[in-house]
Order: structure tokens, then C-alpha cells, then sequence
């Protein structure tokens, strides 16, 4: 089988397994018990904790281990919600972004809280002016993804942190999921107040990421309990995920850039395969878009019956945002760019992960080809 749905979730390294196994085995303490096997445990924690603060650009205290991606999300905009509402009720979003931050914000409004979901262009790229427009004397969040997780699109999270800055009192939340590893973000020049991170994402363990939370900054906590990450986060950290997604930043950091370029090679040679395909539509925008995501429909043809014809072949891939795959509706995410429904409901989603190679691609192309035709022929 070849791998092609490394957005929805990547095989964790070799080494990163093997990393999770030995913590398991050796660090099986609580971090908070007092005994040496607690003490051993605090110190890989602390140690995952360095590792990932080095890799972010940030400081150590600034880092909150959460269970991935959703938890993050969620921590960071209920958090600055409910500690926050006696200045405002107004949050800022995009029409785009995933369901871990747009159901929450649509679970907010239930309980007194404004949000403008703002639109985006035919790339998926909201605009800047957009946003300065939106805020208002209540406003006390923004919160916008880097990289779509459908199209692959990024967003001037940069642009608008910036401009953000003379807004001290709106504070600006980035979901970095799909970023990590692919497009580089430095947070401290961004103006980023929360990030989110999830580590199966890139080559580590599921159950764990991160909140990053700026220095000084006070959020409402989700979860009471033990007082676990600065008190943001209360339950027994999940050791052995962390000491593998610590595993998995210092692989990212010996790979450094040359994996994105390498992606990016790929990329365009499945772009310009597509393109050959009668019948294919490439969505995915060709500049300004992550090296790792492809997304095209093939109108006619629903997106379920080609996705199994792939798998047949060998190819795994999926229709949109895993945590969305199964309703049978159009992507949000296309609706918003224009795409009809038609159009949308054929939509696949392509993305490359390390394990790619050129042959993938060539075999992959060949096979989508084959299998348009087919079912093609069938409509007729």
C-alpha cells in the first residue's frame, strides 16, 4: 500500500516508537510522586519540555502538553472566552478553518458569544483588510489557522499578528497543526498569544501535543484536577507520548528544510500529473499553499467511489478533513471558496508525507488516471 493521507495522521518514525516503548518501560513514574521514580519521570518530562521550546522558538514555560490538536484548540479559545467575557463577547475566525476551532466557536455563540466568520478568496486565503475591518471595541480573539488542513493554503498569520499588535487586549490564536515540519513560523515576530500543536501530525505519537501560551498570559482552565502544566492543564501527563513527540521535534530538526523542498518537488509532479487527467480539477491554489497537500475533484464522480477505486489499487488517501470524512455533505472548506456542490462532493485530498517517493507519485497518477476512465465509463 502507498501512504497518501499524511494530514489526517503520519506513521510515527521508527524512532519515535522506539522512544515511546523505552519510556513505558523505564519511566513509568508519576512526575508528581516525590520517590526517585517520580523524579525520573519530571526530569524526561522537563527534558520533552526543552525540546520542544528549543524547536518552537519559545520558552520552556510557555509550553502546555495537552492530548493533541482539539484539546489545544479548545483550551485556547474557551480559555481566553471565559476568563476574558467581562471585556468582550467578540471573536474572529475564518469560514475555513477546522472543526476543533469553527465548532467552538459555534458552541461559544450558545452561550452569549459573538463570532464573525470571515470569508476567504478562491485560494482560501482570507484577507488582512478583512480582518482589520472585523474588529470591534468587544472583540477579544482571533484566531486563524497557518496551513488549511483541506487545501493546503496558508494564511498571512505573520501580516495579521503584527498588525494585531496595537490591540493589546485582542488576543490572536493560531492552529499550526498541518504547519508543523512543512512551513516555518516564528511566533515570537508573529504576535502570536496561543498556538496549537499535535504531534501525530509529524512522524510522533497520537494523544499528545501542545498549547503554546505566551509568558504572562492567564486562561480559563478546561480541566481542574492536580494543578498538572502551570495549572492550564490538570491530569497526569502522558509520559511516553511526550518523550515521542520531543523524539519526533529533534528528527524535524535534523531534517531541517530540506524535507519541505524535497515535498515540494513532489508536489509539483503530482500537480503537473493531475493536470493531464481529463476531468480533474485542481484546487489546491499553486502558489502560496503548503508542500504537502493536494486537493482536486473530478465532477461526476463521487469522491467515496473513486477514494475505494484508489484503494483497490494500492493508494490510500481521503475525501476531506479526516474528522469530517464520514457526513455527506460538501467540504465546508470548498463551499467557501466558491466550489460548487457538485464539484465539492468529488473532492479528494492528497498529501505526502516523508515515506514519498517520486515512483509514488508516477504509480499514483497513473492509477487516478485509469480509475477516472473507468468509472467514467461506467456513467455513461
Amino acid at each position: 500500500m502507498i501512504y497518501l493521507d499524511n494530514s489526517a495522521t503520519t506513521r510515527p518514525h521508527p524512532q519515535v516508537i522506539e522512544t515511546v516503548r523505552r519510556a513505558m518501560e523505564s519511566y513509568y513514574g508519576n512526575p508528581s510522586s516525590l520517590h526517585h521514580k517520580g523524579a525520573e519521570a519530571e526530569n524526561v518530562l522537563k527534558q520533552a519540555r526543552k525540546v520542544a521550546a528549543q524547536y518552537l522558538g519559545c520558552k520552556e514555560g510557555e509550553i502546555i502538553f495537552t492530548s493533541g490538536g482539539t484539546e489545544s484548540n479548545n483550551t485556547a479559545i474557551k480559555g481566553i472566552a471565559f476568563q476574558y467575557q467581562n471585556r468582550g463577547k467578540h471573536i474572529i475566525t475564518t469560514q475555513v478553518e477546522h472543526p476543533a476551532v469553527y465548532d467552538v466557536c459555534k458552541q461559544l455563540e450558545i452561550l452569549g458569544f459573538t463570532t464573525t466568520y470571515l470569508p476567504v478568496d478562491k485560494d482560501g486565503r482570507v484577507s488582512v483588510e478583512d480582518v482589520k475591518a472585523a474588529i470591534r471595541p468587544d472583540t477579544i480573539l482571533v484566531s486563524i489557522m497557518h496551513v488549511n488542513n483541506e487545501l493546503g493554503t496558508i494564511q498571512p498569520i505573520e501580516e495579521i499578528g503584527q498588525w494585531l499588535k496595537q490591540f493589546p487586549k485582542v488576543l490572536f490564536h493560531v492552529d499550526a497543526v498541518q504547519s508543523i515540519g512543512k512551513i516555518p513560523l516564528r511566533i515570537k515576530d508573529s504576535g502570536i498569544d496561543l498556538m496549537s500543536v499535535s504531534a501525530h501530525k509529524f512522524y510522533g505519537p497520537r494523544g499528545t501535543g501542545i498549547l503554546y501560551k505566551r509568558e504572562g498570559l492567564i486562561i480559563h482552565p478546561l480541566m481542574m484536577g492536580g494543578g498538572q502544566e502551570a495549572g492550564v492543564r490538570s491530569g497526569t501527563e502522558n509520559l511516553p507520548a511526550i518523550a515521542g513527540m520531543a523524539k519526533a521535534f529533534r528528527i524535524l530538526e535534523e531534517f531541517g528544510s530540506v524535507e519541505s523542498i524535497r515535498l515540494q518537488g513532489l508536489n509539483q509532479q503530482l500537480r503537473e500529473g493531475i493536470a493531464q487527467i481529463e476531468g480533474c480539477i485542481i484546487n489546491t491554489p499553486e502558489t502560496g499553499a503548503a508542500p504537502h497537500i493536494m486537493n482536486l475533484s473530478v465532477p461526476g464522480v463521487k469522491a467515496e467511489v473513486l477514494l475505494h477505486a484508489l484503494e483497490e489499487r494500492g493508494f490510500l488517501i481521503s475525501t476531506k478533513s479526516a474528522c469530517s470524512s464520514k457526513v455527506n455533505e460538501p467540504s465546508r472548506v470548498l463551499t467557501a471558496i466558491g466550489i460548487q456542490r457538485d464539484c465539492a462532493l468529488s473532492s479528494l485530498r492528497v498529501s505526502l508525507g516523508r515515506e514519498n517517493t517520486a515512483e509514488d507519485i508516477k504509480q499514483f497518477v497513473s492509477a487516478l488516471g485509469e480509475c477516472v476512465i473507468q468509472l467514467r465509463s461506467y456513467m455513461k
